[in-house]
């Protein structure tokens, strides 16, 4: 029967994040998308306002409301779904627009607000939106980088447990002393496999993923948001380290029976 461990559960929940993530980067192409194809209101008379938004002030254009209304609409069908700061249902569609986009942006869409939807507002929103977007790109690579590292983990992880199982089947009592000898260099060389995955584990979370020097995410800084529920905070060095304990008692036992003998 296969041994469960916490890379088994870190490799379901990088998974499932990746998932997620990806479907939120679809979302943001769908909106800017959605963004890039509506109009923009007409210039208006240089007595305007300019606001904080790069919009202009106006006080009877229909337009103005129907087309943020429209640019509220296409965020609500498209990032509000897979937002993070969506995961209270009580938070408003502007909080969310707020928090995914800028505080400014968020004023602009308002339905008080008296911003037309100029060219340069709808710039400005489709120039945070990809802004997300690259960054939502980084933590998907982030995250394929996260789940290779712990296949190869899992991989040298469950060739140690099997072999274990293996061996256990055999009482110490049966064997020999060669293979009481062979048996503890084994197990001094699976401790010393522990001792470099925990060492290529620490290694990969100093490490940076980034497309760009704007956008860069350090793998340290993952582990609180991907393993929150966890019972332990580093599955990885965790169980790494539990196995190399199982180890050191194995060879202890063994060591134990070899003196017996000498």
């Amino acid at each position: 029967m296969p041994v469960e461990t916490y890379i088994d559960h870190a490799r379901t929940r990088a998974q499932a994040e990746q998932e997620a993530v990806d479907a939120k980067l679809e979302a943001f192409g769908m909106f800017i998308d959605r963004v890039s194809d509506f109009p923009t209101d007409p210039t208006p008379s240089s007595t305007s306002g300019i606001t904080a938004a790069a919009g202009t002030r106006t006080h009877t254009e229909t337009s103005t409301d129907d087309r943020s209304r429209a640019v509220r609409t296409a965020f609500a069908e498209t990032i509000r779904p897979h937002s993070v700061a969506d995961i209270d249902a009580s938070e408003s569609l502007l909080t969310t627009i707020q928090n995914e986009l800028t505080d400014s942006i968020a004023l602009a869409l308002a339905p008080t607000s008296e911003t037309s939807f100029s060219t340069a507002l709808k710039q400005a929103i489709i120039t945070e939106a990809t802004a997300r977007q690259t960054e939502t790109e980084v933590l998907r690579e982030a995250l394929a980088r996260e789940k290779t590292h712990l296949k190869a983990v899992s991989e040298t992880v469950d060739d140690i447990i099997a072999w274990i199982a293996n061996a256990n089947e055999t009482p110490l009592t049966a064997l020999d002393f060669e293979s009481l000898q062979q048996r503890h260099e084994t197990l001094a060389n699976h401790r010393t496999r522990c001792e470099e995955l925990a060492q290529q584990r620490q290694e990969f979370l100093q490490s940076t993923t980034s497309q760009n020097v704007e956008a860069g995410i350090r793998h340290q800084s993952l582990l609180p948001y991907l393993y929150e529920d966890f019972p332990v905070d580093h599955p990885v060095l965790v169980t790494v380290a539990r196995l190399n304990a199982t180890c050191k008692r194995c060879q202890r036992a063994v060591r134990n029976h070899l003196v017996r003998r000498a």
